[in-house]
């Protein structure tokens, strides 16, 4: 059984699914240094997608689109070749409490001039399935509970076991989009006029985030709050106001706690936000932002403890989060740390960039039952072949003597085998560096055009992490905040955050993935277990797809790819 996910708005991508097994995914935001949040606009790309992996679109058993903006249905106007589509998809949001892998069946997917039958579910069913089908809990028929948290949605708690899933209750009435927005209101991202802001879509962005809500702003807020301290005086102010405005949220007590439109959501956090700025005006403003995070990670982790105890009949003691929510490493780490549950799983594409295979799960689940996907991070485009500036010079390259060069402070642009899923390089699209000088980070953040508080992440052996972090618990996908421990922060200053934190993947020592050979190596002549690592692409836009862009790029001047060293002319 072959089963096609498709997810046409922002983040869109194609997933195939062959007896259980990811075959691949493709992200368009990874072809041709596509723009971040890449849609699909031509039904073509599913043509070629399929087409090198070697499959025509009438071998495929089953497409299933994404669902999106909408209470009853969701509409895509698309293009397949030249000709105009519209085809209709699940809504945002699932119908009723049961009504999770409920699907809308119809035809007119036109691929290659013939059209195909399709099934849509709603677009939180593909976070629920993607989050738990990927689990180690699927792996062993536990149950869990799944949280998800979408910029479009307030926080949906769900529980999942073999036979369904089953909406639970909305934790409160925030929508995932309220970090992004914080963002216009204070900070080095403020945006003064309001009567420019756009309000748009739940998918609706802008890279440049001039006046509109620029999803891009949540991460670096994150990364933001390490320049604040936080304050609970300012925490109370927001309680107050949240209080005053949201906690007696009526929809709360009936299913749909959907919003009614994402134009009128943000409005509601505008009004929140100017409510609390009025006292907060001689506050600097990374206190407000630490503050802020502050008090949402509060609330997040007391609602849950509340929702769990008023489902405590429940046998789960498992936890899936999903939703773009997801990649808040900090909350993800506070829900782990309150022992609410044994164990906590959040996939490598919580948010939208896993839509596609979510929404193929749902079909596998549909038919099945939730059982387990078999796939592995490394699963996105292979790269692809073009011609290479003629002043870069090629020679043969082995992991001893790219380890070798690292321990110069030479930056190299690392690209491996198949893309990663997801937004996070994980070592097949990275510039590694060595995390020894502290003038790397800047240096880094320097060629990458990036803000001078963002923090570069380590790569690192994951039976050496506990020596070096805390807890340094294995984290593959980048996905939990871990602490520097005090007698190696002058050992690796460059991938220290400023709050002594970092963003920690963990690579297996006998890994099959390259990256390892290199730690290795790297290791033996340094002692030193890690490298920084971060994503290699143009600003503000997807992973480079083969060598030449990294080339033409010109901004690291080495390139590592299957044991060959293009190296820059002076």
């Amino acid at each position: 059984m072959r089963i096609c996910g498709i997810k046409l708005s922002h983040d869109g991508a194609v997933a195939l699914i062959q007896d259980g097994q990811l075959i691949f995914c493709v992200e368009q935001e990874k072809r041709n240094n596509n723009p971040r949040y890449q849609t699909i606009n031509n039904l073509d790309a599913i043509v070629d997608d399929l087409a090198e992996h070697g499959l025509d679109p009438g071998e495929v058993d089953q497409f299933v689109v994404d669902g999106w903006a909408g209470r009853v249905e969701s509409q895509f106007r698309v293009f397949s070749g030249t000709t105009p589509v519209t085809l209709k998809g699940g809504p945002y949001v699932e119908c009723h409490p049961e009504g999770l892998l409920t699907s809308r069946e119809a035809v007119g997917l036109r691929l290659n001039g013939r059209d195909f039958p399709y099934r849509s579910f709603s677009h939180v069913a593909s976070h629920v399935a993607s989050a738990y089908c990927t689990s180690p809990f699927a792996k062993v028929g536990e149950p869990a509970f799944c949280l998800v948290w979408d910029g479009g949605t307030f926080p949906r708690l769900y529980y999942v076991d073999r036979r369904s899933a089953r909406f639970l209750e909305c934790l409160f009435p925030l929508v995932g989009h309220i970090y992004a927005v914080a963002g216009l209101h204070f900070g080095p991202y403020r945006q003064i006029k309001r009567s420019n802001w756009d309000l748009g879509d739940p998918g609706e962005v802008d890279p440049g985030g001039a006046g509109k809500l620029n999803l891009g702003v949540a991460g670096k807020l994150m990364a933001y709050i390490a320049l604040g301290l936080v304050d609970e005086e300012i925490i109370k102010i927001f309680q107050d106001v949240y209080q005053a405005r949201f906690s007696a949220h009526k929809t709360l007590a009936s299913f749909r706690t959907d919003v009614e439109s994402m134009e009128s959501a943000l409005s509601n956090l505008h009004d929140f936000f100017d409510a609390s700025a009025q006292q907060l005006a001689t506050a600097r403003p990374q206190d407000v932002l630490a503050s802020f995070h502050c008090f949402l990670e509060r609330l997040l982790v007391r609602q849950l403890a509340i929702a769990l105890r008023r489902h405590s009949k429940l046998a789960a003691r498992n936890l899936c989060i999903a939703g773009g929510c997801g990649l808040n490493i900090k909350w993800n780490s506070a829900l782990r740390a309150t022992g609410l549950f044994d164990a906590v799983w959040v996939p490598p594409f919580p948010n939208d960039s896993g839509s596609a295979i979510g929404a193929a799960c749902c079909a596998m689940v549909a038919d099945n039952g939730f059982g387990p996907l078999e796939w592995t991070v490394y699963s996105g485009p292979t790269l692809r072949w073009s011609d290479v500036p003629p002043d870069w010079d090629a020679s043969p390259c082995s992991m001893r003597e790219l380890a070798t060069m690292l321990t110069r402070n030479k930056p190299v642009v690392f690209l491996d085998g198949r893309a990663e899923l997801g937004p996070r390089a994980l070592g097949s699209r990275s510039i590694l560096a060595a995390a020894t000088s502290s003038q790397m980070k800047d240096h880094l953040n320097d060629i990458k055009l990036r803000e001078h508080f963002r923090p570069v992440a380590p790569i690192c052996l994951e039976d050496r992490a506990p020596d070096i972090f805390n807890p340094g618990t294995p984290d593959p996908y980048m996905l939990f905040d871990h602490e520097t421990r005090a007698e190696w922060r002058d050992k690796i200053p460059a991938v220290i955050h400023l709050d002594g934190s970092a963003r920690l993947q963990t690579v297996c020592r006998n890994s099959q993935h390259r990256v390892a050979e290199l730690l290795v190596e790297y290791e033996k002549l340094t002692g030193i277990p890690l490298l920084c690592n971060t994503s290699a692409n143009h600003n503000g836009r997807g992973f480079f797809p083969h060598v030449a862009a990294a080339c033409e790029w010109g901004r690291v001047e080495n390139v590592w790819s299957d044991g060959v060293l293009w190296t820059k002319r002076p």
